[in-house]
């Protein structure tokens, strides 16, 4: 219970928005890119583009359809491999995404991810809610999310705001 979130927590660090209400299964990541929603979703979706706003990650597989897998393995620059991987279960372009995902490194910890693009006057609200299967797993990997997601999020605007 030590690490249970024990009062509503909203961050907002640049231009996106971290929520995880107490209680909750859920995180929900919000962040407004100046692009139209189809780039992003093309971004989100081409295995060619990811490693461009994942970091140093290699696209081992990326199956983009209901039932298609995906993989991801990611170097520290020290050596250190990091594999993510999961399973995409409803893909409509170019508003939705939905698929588990899973860290290889803590096993059987799978949280469904549904991103959400909204158009905005020609800019996109992305909408990122990530559903775990206990309150503890949540806040386990609520306090690395910020910092992870601020940054991926700010390599992603990179490529879809000036490219």
């Amino acid at each position: 219970m030590a690490n249970q979130v024990k009062e509503s927590s909203a961050v907002t660090s640049g231009k996106t928005s971290v929520v995880a209400e107490p209680g909750t299964l859920e995180v929900v990541v919000t962040r407004l890119f100046d692009c139209p929603r189809e780039r992003l979703f093309n971004v989100l979706t081409d295995p060619a583009l990811v490693p461009q706003w994942w970091g140093n990650t290699v696209v081992d597989k990326m199956e983009v359809r209901p039932g298609g897998i995906w993989r991801y393995v990611s170097n520290d620059g020290h050596g250190h491999e990091f594999v993510s991987h999961g399973v995409y279960h409803e893909i409509m372009p170019p508003e939705r995404l939905i698929y588990t995902y899973e860290f290889a490194g803590v096993p059987g910890h799978v949280l469904l991810q549904t991103v959400t693009l909204e158009d905005q006057n020609g800019k996109t609200m992305m909408t990122q809610q990530s559903v775990f299967q206990s309150v503890a797993d949540r806040d386990g990997m609520k306090a690395g999310m910020m910092a992870g997601a601020n940054a991926g999020l700010n390599f992603l605007a990179k490529l879809v705001e000036n490219g």
